[in-house]
């Protein structure tokens, strides 16, 4: 699946059709779409007054900033212009249905150098702040990374006044040496050196400030996106008051300052109620013998003075503080989610658990190298992404069960997958036997903290537990000598990357993957492979059979008979003429499947159609027409058996888009029928 070529009319057919669609997914009220063209590329940057090469995102970084709302469609194209192959993943995201979009290799294929790759995202019913980062070859350490933004919906209340500005503030620690030169240190078996600095917004101390008007109140969006330390996060002079975490309203508590553990991510308010002047924005290492500070600048509009005197000092090494700040975290259980409902409404402490599993992480010599392990397991990453060999029931790849429950003696390098069952309600309790801070994150899921205390867990320890309202985030801290425990829904099927938030220890192996399955094999728990899925490794074998698929696709919708008065309108430019008359008759599938012909018969590969008709189409009501099972009722359909097809029809498909069919064909007696059917 190379790079992706188009001649200049199928290109200029494809716009038009964008259009086209885009009225369509306005008029029927679909989701909105955003979309972004990125292009991944080396650079200069001296953010520590080194010279580094650094990785920029449409020549910026820290990257681009996503900015969207519940429930939008995010179709993001990523040029590789690298030398070597590159992911992007989407911290916190939750992916619904949809691993194939997760960005880690046990899910998606390396973006080829030279080449390019579409993300088709829904951040669906998520707010919150998070951000993206490249997960391969320890690319993170050279940037890369960029926020994302999900806001409310405007029919939604926040628990909190619109502020009057809202900051992100990307911060973490950062090495002087280049990423190659730190990977290299990791594939030789050795622990990378203490950091040389901490970073804010991709510069050092005193390279960024935030203005603000005198009386107002700002949000402050604040993750650690560093790669081996925890962080604290304090303004000289203001208070903190927290109101998300991880895309969860929280009670509104106030901190001096807030400890910020590696992938995590929390929203506070600021008002600028101080005298005018400019203070500092300080953050500092937490646990770390040797402190690293870096400063930026909160400055008032009507400033009387620069920075003066020493920044203010916070917490160092003290671990009672930071489990006690932790333990205050409270969801908001009056205020509205992403849903109208309250968040209150899920009560996590009443669902019995169907299963515990214990996790405790390690650091132990294999072959003479330093490893880092989960259930005495060392992940080593195949050369086929896992969920591609589950699709194509590749044998050999990886390991089902290959890590246990519970914990056990002894070391060994797997590519470890854990099953897990759909629907299923779990008690994970991670637990930490050694001297320094861990940070866990679960890709696709989110999960109730229920418990942080020292010591050794036992069953013993439930009698502890927050059952009523404590924090649901995606990524939790577990201190030294201590455990966490959280319950966590497995509501999202699909492969997903279970890892540390400390960089160096998952690329040495402290990650494994949750494969959480349903037997139904049904499109309403799982999406279909995406149409523009890269292949690799032992995937590459199925290539064929993959572009065989894509045109059989094309027959069936041809045989169908949608393509009826279509194809009757003659060749070229009568066709794309033809498209604009399409308009305002809500016919878009039509339209689709006459650009897609028109490209076909032009000898182009099914894999190059437009990357934008793709998207469109997928995400569309239309969508369903393209798939196998539908595709059978639509046929059922046309032969004039119609009664039956609309009951297959009706089982398989959502009430709204069963009726747009019917609408978009603008069948007047199947609209009639379709009514009748929902009416009894």
């Amino acid at each position: 699946m190379g790079k992706q070529r188009i001649n200049a009319s199928s290109f200029l057919a494809s716009v038009l059709l964008l259009h086209l669609l885009l009225l369509s997914v306005l008029v029927n009220g679909e989701d909105p779409y955003r979309f972004f063209t990125w292009n991944v590329s080396y650079g200069d940057i001296y953010p520590l007054g080194v010279k580094q090469q650094g990785i920029l995102i449409n020549g910026q970084f820290p990257g681009p900033q996503i900015e969207s709302v519940t429930n939008d469609n995010l179709v993001i194209n990523v040029f590789n212009s690298l030398d070597e192959p590159f992911l992007l993943s989407w911290n916190g995201i939750m992916q619904r249905r949809n691993s194939w979009q997760d960005g880690v290799f046990g899910t998606n294929c390396p973006i080829p150098p030279g080449q390019n790759f579409t993300y088709n995202l829904q951040v669906k019913d998520q707010i919150g702040s998070f951000f993206y980062f490249p997960s391969l070859a320890f690319h993170k350490a050279a940037g890369g990374y960029g926020g994302i933004k999900i806001a409310s919906r405007s029919v939604i209340p926040v628990p909190f006044p619109s502020p009057a500005g809202d900051y992100t503030i990307l911060a973490g620690d950062w090495f002087k040496q280049n990423h190659t030169d730190l990977k290299a240190i990791l594939d030789n078996g050795h622990d990378l050196p203490f950091p040389d600095g901490i970073l804010i917004n991709g510069r050092g101390s005193n390279g960024y400030t935030f203005n603000v008007d005198q009386g107002k109140t700002y949000r402050f969006r604040v993750s650690n996106v560093g790669l081996t330390t925890s962080i604290n996060f304090r303004i000289q002079g203001h208070k903190l008051v927290l109101v998300e975490v991880e895309g969860t309203h929280s009670l509104q508590n106030t901190y001096d300052s807030i400890d910020i553990h590696l992938g995590q991510s929390y929203s506070v308010l600021v008002t600028a109620d101080q005298p005018p002047k400019d203070y500092y924005i300080v953050v500092s290492t937490r646990f770390t013998t040797s402190v690293l500070t870096t400063t930026s600048a909160l400055r008032y509009s009507n400033s009387a003075g620069a920075l003066d005197g020493e920044p203010p000092g916070g917490p160092t090494i003290e671990i009672d503080w930071s489990v006690n700040q932790a333990r205050s975290l409270r969801r908001n259980l009056t205020a509205s989610g992403p849903r109208p409902n309250p968040q209150g409404s899920y009560h996590y402490g009443m669902i019995n658990t169907t299963r515990t599993i214990r996790l405790v992480n390690s650091a132990p010599i294999i072959d003479g190298k330093q490893r880092y392990a989960v259930n005495s397991v060392s992940f080593v990453a195949p050369n086929t992404p896992l969920k591609l060999a589950d699709y194509f029931n590749i044998s050999g790849v990886f390991s089902l069960g290959g890590i246990q429950d519970n914990p056990s003696d002894g070391a060994s390098l797997k590519t470890a997958v854990m099953p897990a069952d759909f629907r299923g309600f779990v008690e994970v309790v991670f637990e930490n036997p050694e001297d320094t801070v861990q940070s866990w994150h679960v890709d696709g899921h989110h999960f109730f903290v229920v418990g942080i205390d020292g010591g050794q867990w036992s069953t013993a320890s439930r009698t502890g537990y927050n059952l009523r309202d404590t924090i649901s985030r995606v990524t939790v801290q577990v201190y030294p000598k201590s455990w966490t425990a959280v319950y966590m829904p497995l509501d999202n099927v699909g492969m997903w990357n279970v890892r540390s938030e400390n960089w160096a220890q998952q690329y040495l192996g402290q990650q494994f993957y949750l494969r959480v399955y349903s037997p139904a094999n049904s499109w309403r728990d799982e999406a279909p492979i995406p149409n523009n899925v890269l292949l690799c490794g032992q995937a590459l074998r199925y290539q064929k059979e993959w572009l065989a698929w894509g045109f059989k696709q094309e027959e069936s919708a041809t045989r169908g008979g949608i393509l009826a008065d279509a194809m009757g309108m003659g060749n070229g430019p009568n066709r794309r003429k033809q498209i604009l008359n399409f308009r305002g008759k809500a016919h878009f599938v039509q339209a689709a499947l006459i650009v897609q012909v028109d490209t076909f018969v032009g000898g182009t590969k099914y894999i190059s159609i437009p990357i934008a008709l793709n998207v469109v189409v997928e995400r569309a009501r239309a969508k369903i027409l393209f798939k196998d099972n539908v595709m059978e009722c639509m046929l059922l359909r046309h032969a004039r058996k119609g009664r039956a097809a609309h009951i297959a029809l009706r089982r398989i498909t959502p009430r709204r888009d069963y009726l747009a069919i019917s609408e978009m064909e603008s069948y007047t007696s199947l609209k009639k029928e379709s009514q009748r059917h929902f009416s009894r």
